[in-house]
């Protein structure tokens, strides 16, 4: 938050007395299935979760990574009922914001509320531009696209630098994303290291040079709102 507004010694006393004790998950723990009702939303403390929907047939497809210092689900403040799942994709540490300290806090902290619906203006901000790399890119520009995405939102929250970051998924978790098998992922990401573009071992991911990468990607960061600008 603090990177695209300021914000008051007390503002930030406030965020901190929101969120209850750190808890820690295990990979692959559904946090909120489609259909749950909470009473609170997530903090992601660490680690790596994504939103997901399933098909009748069993389908499942991820629409949205989130890392550490996202609030995961702030829309079931307002939706009440979920239409979509939130799954661990890594070892995650959490904490809860209880809804009914969260309508407080917009009401007696208007900033503070605004802040919290941008959270949620540029979840929306990033699964059109989803939609518009599944749907006008190559397999191969998708994942680069996704690779610079997260590069740029974990470089934010301090986890990203020179080119190195983390990315603890599998090929059928990037197939979920990208709408591919695995076989087709691993080929995609075969083509990308042979181009020199990324080198991928384990969860461990370089970029070589960014500004290539970022150019087979088309990636433009404006839709992820990092920099200053006071709402």
């Amino acid at each position: 938050m603090a990177r695209r507004d300021t914000l008051s010694a007390l503002e930030r006393e406030v965020l901190s007395g929101l969120l209850g004790p750190e808890r820690a998950v295990a990979a692959g723990t559904v946090l909120i299935a489609p259909g749950d009702r909470p009473s609170f939303s997530t903090f992601l403390v660490s680690g790596f979760c994504a939103r997901f929907s399933v098909t009748a047939a069993g389908g499942r497809q991820l629409t949205e990574i989130n890392v550490a210092g996202d609030f995961i689900d702030l829309h079931s403040l307002l939706m009440r009922q979920m239409d979509h799942g939130v799954v661990a994709l890594a070892d995650c540490v959490v904490a809860f914001a209880p809804h009914a300290d969260l309508r407080r806090l917009t009401e007696q902290h208007p900033h503070l509320g605004r802040l919290l619906w941008l959270e949620t203006v540029i979840d929306g901000a990033i699964h059109r531009q989803w939609l518009v790399t599944m749907g006008q890119q190559s397999a191969a520009s998708r994942l680069a696209h996704l690779v610079c995405e997260l590069y740029r939102r974990l470089e934010a929250a301090g986890l990203a630098s020179d080119g190195q970051l983390k990315i603890p998924m599998t090929q059928t978790d990037l197939g979920d994303v990208l709408g591919l098998t695995p076989i087709h992922v691993n080929r995609v990401l075969m083509e990308l290291r042979r181009e020199g573009l990324i080198e991928w071992k384990g969860t461990q991911v370089t970029i070589p040079d960014w500004d290539r990468l970022a150019t087979f990607a088309e990636f433009d960061p404006n839709y992820l709102r990092l920099q200053s600008d006071a709402v």
